[in-house]
């Protein structure tokens, strides 16, 4: 060492890296855990952890099969059982015969060797924006990580059938990196939800905070006939967005930007308790 005693150095040497994981926590060996729940085989998964190459140790965790609009839904009534994946672009994912939140609750819980850093979820094929997100388990995967208390993001492509992925992928690694370079990991968890454009252009779009919206009900069931001649129900589209004004996630993506929308679990209707309070505080 020239210029300073050795324990000089070294004190100054703390004090840097202090400075340097306060401002860019992702710089250290940071781990990722990855879900979705289209399933292990989705090109969105796929596209996400290529996107997520270099940020640190990555472990992938994702349900067997497509297990969209499962919510938060853990499997209790069964055990789990999990396998490595061998494919070319799916070598070393672990597999789980469950739901998304399966797939993170017990890589969490017991499999994994560390707790990760952050939790992703995606990149999931089709918008999860307004009351999608109660129906989401790409979001449910998110929330899970957070119910954990892991900082966690989850990414959709605002339309089906993976156009534009690329361009997704190079998105959410940017605001995976601008999260990062203004967020602090070790801090109370926090949990957003991406919606992203299908375009070439998504990584340059503008970035909108928003709220989320709210949608029709659903469109009804929509019967067939089995073989048997037994009647069977398929459950019908989403409803259309009702409520898509300015600093709506609907509004962001439908005027081409990116939406961010952050989450929490807390559903208690706040501004209604005390009229409840008045009339149920006493026996009928």
């Amino acid at each position: 060492m020239t210029g300073c005693a050795g324990w000089v150095c070294g004190r100054a040497r703390a004090v840097v890296l202090t400075v340097l994981a306060q401002v860019a926590p992702y710089n250290q060996a940071m781990h990722i855990l990855i879900a979705n729940d289209d399933g292990y085989l989705a090109p969105g998964l796929a596209a996400l952890v290529r996107a997520c190459e270099g940020l640190g140790h990555i472990d992938v965790f994702a349900p067997e099969q497509n297990a969209s609009g499962t919510s938060n839904a853990l499997t209790l009534s069964r055990p789990l059982s999990i396998f490595e994946a061998r494919g070319e672009h799916v070598k070393g994912f672990r597999v789980v015969n469950g739901t998304p939140s399966d797939s993170v609750h017990v890589a969490l819980t017991g499999v994994l060797g560390r707790r990760p850093d952050l939790v992703l979820s995606g990149i999931n094929n089709g918008a999860n924006m307004g009351d999608d997100t109660l129906y989401s388990g790409t979001v449910a995967a998110a929330m899970e990580g957070f119910l954990f208390g892991v900082p966690a993001i989850a990414f959709s492509q605002a339309e089906k059938g993976w156009g534009e992925l690329d361009a997704a992928a190079a998105t959410a690694r940017s605001v995976i990196e601008q999260v990062l370079a203004t967020s602090r990991l070790d801090g109370p968890p926090w949990l957003l939800n991406v919606n992203i454009p299908n375009r070439a252009d998504a990584a340059s779009l503008p970035r909108v905070v928003t709220r989320l919206g709210r949608r029709h009900a659903s469109e009804a069931v929509i019967q067939q006939m089995s073989p048997r001649g037994e009647p069977i129900y398929w459950i019908g589209p989403a409803g259309d967005a009702r409520e898509a004004g300015e600093g709506t996630d609907f509004h962001a993506v439908a005027n081409g930007q990116v939406s961010i929308t952050p989450l929490q679990v807390d559903l208690t209707d706040h501004a209604a308790r005390g009229a409840w309070a008045q009339r149920l505080a006493r026996p009928a």
